[in-house]
C-alpha cells in the first residue's frame, strides 16, 4: 500500500506486533465511519437522491410500463448512487484534508499507511451498501420480483463497483481544492451518469453518444448491475476487468500526484 500514498512512517510498522497493527487499521476505518455519520450533508444527499429518483422514475412512473422497466431502473439507479459516496466521500474530504493540513498530520502519525486509505474505502463501500438496501426496499412498492440471488448479487455489485469511482475521486481530490471540490466532481458525476445510459435507455439517446458509452466506468458497472438483476445476458469478465484497470490506473495518477505536491 505504500505506492498508493505518500504517507511516511514515523514507524517501522512491520516492527509493530501484528495486534497492534490490526488495530491501527481498525481505529481509522472506525474514525472515518463516525467522521461522515456524524455529517448529514454528507450521508443525506447520497442516499436521498437516488432513491427520490429511483422513487418517481422507477416506482410512480414506471408504473404502468411493467415490472421489468422497474426492474431495469433499479439496477441503473443502484450505480448512480454508488458514483456518490466513491466521487465524493474520497474527492471532497481528500482536498479538504490537503487544505487543511490533516494528510500531513496523518503523515506524521505512527500509524500503517495504508490505514487512512482502507478506512475511507470501507466507508464508501458501506455508504454504497446501504444505498443499495435502500432501493432494493423501494422496490418492492414496485412488486419488482427479485430472487435472493438477484438481490444479493446487486448489493455486492454496488458494495464493490463504488471502488472505481474511489479512485477517480481520490485523483480529483489531489488536483482541486476544498472548495472547489464538490463542483468539479459534480462536472464529473452527473454528465458520466447521464452519458452512461443511468437516467435513460442508451437507445434513446443520440447514436455517437451510444458508441462512446463504454469510455465511462459507470457503462461498464451498470451492466454488470442489469446482469446482476437478470436483465442481459452479458459475460461479467470483460466489464470486471476494465473495472479493475480503470482503478488501477487512477490510484497510480493519485498516488504520482501526492507524491509531487503531497
Amino acid at each position: 500500500m505504500d505506492t498508493l500514498l505518500p504517507l511516511e512512517r514515523s514507524l517501522d510498522h512491520d516492527a509493530m506486533p501484528p495486534g497492534r497493527v490490526f488495530g491501527a487499521y481498525l481505529a481509522e476505518a472506525r474514525s472515518e465511519c463516525l467522521r461522515y455519520l456524524r455529517a448529514p450533508s454528507f450521508m443525506l444527499p447520497i442516499t436521498l437522491f437516488p432513491c427520490m429518483f429511483y422513487l418517481v422514475f422507477g416506482v410512480l412512473m414506471a408504473r404502468h410500463e411493467g415490472a421489468d422497466a422497474a426492474r431495469y431502473l433499479l439496477a441503473s439507479y443502484a450505480t448512480f448512487g454508488v458514483m456518490s459516496p466513491g466521487l465524493f466521500g474520497f474527492g471532497v474530504s481528500l482536498a479538504l484534508e490537503r487544505d487543511g493540513g490533516l494528510l500531513t498530520l496523518k503523515r506524521a502519525l505512527p500509524m500503517p499507511p495504508g490505514a487512512y486509505l482502507l478506512g475511507k474505502m470501507l466507508m464508501a463501500m458501506a455508504a454504497a451498501a446501504f444505498v443499495v438496501l435502500l432501493l432494493l426496499a423501494l422496490s418492492q412498492v414496485a412488486h419488482v420480483a427479485l430472487s435472493l440471488t438477484q438481490a444479493s448479487a446487486l448489493l455486492a455489485t454496488g458494495t464493490l463497483g463504488v471502488l472505481p469511482f474511489c479512485a477517480l475521486g481520490m485523483y480529483v481530490g489531489t488536483l482541486v481544492k476544498g472548495q472547489g471540490g464538490p463542483g468539479v466532481l459534480n462536472l464529473i458525476y452527473l454528465p458520466m451518469a447521464f452519458l452512461s445510459g443511468l437516467w435513460f435507455p442508451l437507445p434513446m439517446l443520440p447514436r455517437v453518444l451510444q458508441q462512446i458509452a463504454p469510455v465511462w466506468p459507470s457503462w461498464h458497472l451498470d451492466r454488470l448491475a442489469l446482469a446482476a438483476v437478470g436483465m442481459r445476458q452479458d459475460a461479467p469478465l470483460p466489464h470486471v476487468l476494465v473495472l479493475l484497470g480503470f482503478t488501477i490506473a487512477f490510484l497510480l495518477l493519485a498516488a504520482r500526484r501526492l507524491r509531487r505536491v503531497g
